[in-house]
């Protein structure tokens, strides 16, 4: 992570060295997604700046426009603050990180539950299989 001085404190510019895309959704979407999961993991923090728009598109090999988007819809959730020419930096309270945090936890898990009974996998089933994972992923 590269480190960015703004009104005499340190800034971290947000890494985008794990994003991997997945097939299936559209990009601006994983951007999001990926933002938000580094938001819950602690990872990315208020004040934190984003790469630049092309920075980013040239980056993850991806058209400009895609890039936007995404930092479009963050802004219009008011997790960024965003300024014509100017640096684009995250605006998270302790609110807002419970709001993304329950929203991606439904939203993740409801996929999963979709998944599972596409499967004709049961209740029961997936219950016992998510405490099994779950303590296996404990051990390791």
């Amino acid at each position: 992570m590269h480190l960015a001085k703004r009104e005499g404190r340190e800034r971290i510019v947000i890494s985008f060295e794990n994003f991997i895309m997945e097939d299936g959704s559209p990009i601006y979407q994983q951007i999001l997604r990926y933002i938000k999961r580094g938001v819950i993991a602690g990872s990315i923090k208020d004040g934190d700046e984003l790469p630049s728009r092309r920075v980013l598109s040239a980056m993850l090999g991806v058209n400009p426009n895609t890039v936007q988007k995404a930092y479009r819809m963050l802004e219009e959730e008011e997790l960024i603050c965003s300024h014509s020419g100017a640096k684009s930096y995250m605006l998270l309270g302790e609110d807002k990180v419970r709001l993304i945090r329950a929203e991606m936890l439904e939203n993740d898990t409801m996929n999963a539950i979709r998944m599972l009974r596409q499967m004709g996998v049961s209740r029961e089933e997936a219950v016992a299989l998510i405490e099994e994972l779950w303590d296996r992923s404990e051990e390791s």
